[in-house]
């Protein structure tokens, strides 16, 4: 994997203080090679800390350094807001609009109104289906999927298991996809069986919390691994299993690479988490856009495939990278988590073992 993420400390404060989301981030350099204006908006605060700790800073950083003038928003999980964002910004000039948005249809409403008054679209982590985007940028999401289902194997062996999926939310492709790359890889090992699947709506964690512990009493208790999307939703199940006296027994899945899923991951109550180093799609995110304001065509790796849209969308797609707790010390070297967050408290011994100096 390629190294560079950039530490903390060069990021805004806005960022690093808190995860909130923060007012409007804009620029008002004016490009001297390209005319108009590139315009972000941020899906939530809540499924995951990583839109505001690091997608804004680093395409905010990308953008300043390019010299042209923009503007980032989180829509806070509201598709009023999402919507109500963009025609502000195609309003105020936005040439090239990058989305990440909650669902597809709203999204699509976004790009199709934007591609009437001449605005460029890019989606932005999560494929739009059925929209008009002129690129895609984004992890291998089914790969995330499979790295998460290889780790499950990994660290349940090939003995016979009652495994769990719990799925993100159903009106999220990526969750669609992440699903698809698990049952790839565990579908295949005969020794498994799936006692339970149920997606978790809006990432809930919460929701996550009450839909596992469902499963494990309607299981009674006969869950060995469980297949969770992302590091929230895998934190919700680690809690039921420590109320059962079940954590650290049976195996956890996560993805994010979040303090708290990289913390779970030392105590030994997580399996594994996915790490998507923010920093490679934030740049490929503005490479991309910073081409189209120029009207130039953007260098892609490929195509992904929109079946609802009956179409073949030109894409950026990286690798992700599955974290076991031998390699927890790549994420902080990364400087995508702090050291001094991550190992705060009990987890500084923790840390010293796993080779985190």
């Amino acid at each position: 994997m390629r190294k560079g993420i950039l530490g903390l400390t060069a990021l805004s404060a806005c960022a690093v203080l808190t995860l909130a989301a923060c007012g409007d981030d804009s620029g008002s350099d004016a490009s001297s090679e390209g005319k108009g204006k590139i315009g972000v908006i941020l899906p939530d605060t809540k499924s995951s800390v990583r839109y505001e700790s690091f997608d804004r800073p680093f395409l905010a950083a990308a953008f300043k350094a390019a010299g042209v003038e923009y503007d980032i928003q989180n829509a806070e999980g509201s598709t009023q807001r999402f919507q109500t964002i963009a025609d502000q910004m195609i309003t105020n000039g936005v040439t090239v609009l990058v989305v990440d948005g909650i669902d597809s249809n709203s999204a699509a409403a976004v790009q199709r109104k934007a591609q009437q008054q001449g605005v460029k679209t890019i989606d932005y982590d999560r494929l739009t289906l059925g929209g008009v985007a002129d690129y895609y940028v984004s992890f291998d999401n089914v790969k995330v999927g499979e790295e998460q289902g290889k780790g499950l194997q990994k660290c349940l062996g090939d003995k016979d298991a009652n495994i769990v999926y719990l799925n993100g939310a159903p009106t999220d492709n990526n969750a669609t996809l992440f699903a698809q790359g698990a049952h790839n890889v565990l579908d295949k090992v005969t020794s498994y069986k799936k006692v339970a699947e149920q997606a978790v709506p809006e990432w809930d964690n919460q929701r996550a919390a009450t839909i596992f512990e469902q499963m494990w009493t309607q299981q009674g208790g006969k869950i060995d691994g469980v297949l969770a999307a992302n590091d929230g939703v895998g934190n919700s199940a680690i809690s039921i299993l420590k109320k059962n006296g079940e954590a650290g027994k049976v195996p956890v899945t996560g993805q994010d690479a979040s303090v708290q899923g990289l913390q779970n991951i030392l105590d030994g109550t997580q399996c594994m988490t996915v790490y998507k180093p923010v920093k490679q799609q934030a740049d490929a995110a503005a490479k991309l856009a910073l081409a189209v304001l120029k009207g130039q065509k953007g260098e892609t790796t490929g195509t992904v495939d929109d079946p609802q849209g009956k179409r073949q969308v030109p894409s950026v797609l990286l690798t992700p990278v599955a974290v076991f707790k031998e390699n927890v010390k790549q994420v902080v070297d990364d400087g995508f988590v702090k050291k001094e967050e991550l190992c705060a408290g009990p987890y500084a011994a923790k840390c010293k073992d796993a080779g985190i100096q």
